[in-house]
């Protein structure tokens, strides 16, 4: 680092800068987002204030130390040998802390980075190769013809279908789902989703965590996560794991989303990872209350079908081999729009 607080081989769409003040200026003709994230970042306080996603409850402000920002970006760098010098894509939106990060790991790292407007396909007008980039899941569906242009890829912000693993698999980019929340400044794990070798299994990839992060469970089988590097305090979060050494684990779904349907616990997500096999239009399942089961599992999905194609999807369904009984919904519902977060989660409870 220079004695300034940008990485001396930074540059911004190509562009040097001399000083923060005219890094700020010219940030201006990007957006008023990455211009308001810089002025913030170069200000004299220690922290920044970030919004939390609001996936799992209301989006709030929280703060967030600058030092731990930087130790996770010299985290990523590290894990993913991005040095100095490394071209990197920014297509995320820098309201909240992905798209943030790109930018902090360039400053602090030294990286060359363009930055793109955060749409559905970003790499259509993009006429270069980059070393790194992030997504998340809907981007990466909309970019498959374009992929080549990237070398690393991360995805965050929602689970990967399986459909999407499939259509990944013979691409040359080395793609990584993460796992994070904005109280631990993106990811602290890693789990690789394509270029397995031939005697590897893709249900065997289990997310590796960062250096510097500890993991355990508490009672409830969920995760916690004790990062020093990049919060002060433990992190009790409410993801269901099955912990594979002290630096892997399998994700298994949220805790609040469990289903205890007549004694049996049921994860959703697990569930809806099966079932991604045969639905292609977007869909979750849920418990609803039961008088006999206590609760029993529902499939919800964003369209209207026929009663024959109903007829035909409950079959499929049926007939589906890696569900287990109590893993097959009791009713479908249909619903023409689901309800999302400002960053296109869907709000199970809420529906």
């Amino acid at each position: 680092m220079n004695n300034k607080r940008f990485h001396k081989s930074f540059r911004l769409n190509d562009i040097s800068f001399l000083s923060e003040e005219e890094l700020l200026v010219y940030s201006k003709t990007i957006s008023n987002s990455v211009a308001t994230f810089l002025s913030d970042w170069f200000n004299d306080k220690d922290f920044v204030i970030v919004q939390t996603s609001g996936s799992t409850g209301k989006p709030k402000p929280i703060k967030l130390q600058k030092e731990f920002m930087k130790n996770s970006a010299l985290a990523t760098g590290d894990f993913f040998d991005l040095k100095e010098n490394t071209i990197a894509l920014l297509c995320l939106s820098t309201d909240y802390i992905a798209g943030k990060m790109m930018l902090i790991r360039a400053l602090t790292l030294g990286w060359q980075l363009d930055v793109v407007k955060p749409v559905m396909n970003p790499l259509n007008e993009v006429n270069k190769t980059y070393d790194f980039s992030a997504m998340v899941p809907l981007q990466l569906r909309n970019s498959l013809s374009e992929l080549h242009k990237i070398d690393k890829l991360i995805v965050g912000g929602g689970v990967v279908s399986n459909n999407l693993i499939s259509a990944i698999q013979n691409i040359s980019t080395n793609i990584f789902a993460t796992y994070g929340m904005t109280e631990t400044i993106t990811h602290i794990a890693v789990k690789k989703l394509n270029n397995f070798k031939s005697h590897q299994l893709i249900s065997d990839a289990n997310y590796t965590v960062l250096s510097n992060v500890k993991i355990t469970t508490d009672d409830r089988n969920c995760l916690v996560i004790e990062a020093s590097k990049v919060s002060e305090e433990k992190i009790i979060t409410n993801d269901v794991v099955q912990l594979v050494s002290n630096k892997e684990f399998e994700w298994l779904g949220r805790f609040d989303n469990v289903i205890n349907s007549g004694g049996i616990k049921l994860h959703p997500e697990k569930i809806e990872e099966k079932l991604s096999k045969i639905i292609n239009t977007r869909f979750f399942v849920i418990g609803i209350n039961d008088d006999f089961l206590g609760e029993k599992l529902v499939l919800i999905i964003e369209n209207s079908i026929s009663s024959e194609e109903e007829e035909i999807l409950k079959l499929a369904i049926k007939n589906l081999k890696t569900l287990a009984k109590f893993e097959v919904p009791k009713d479908i519902y249909f619903i023409d729009k689901f309800i999302e977060t400002e960053t296109n989660k869907i709000q199970r409870k809420k529906l």
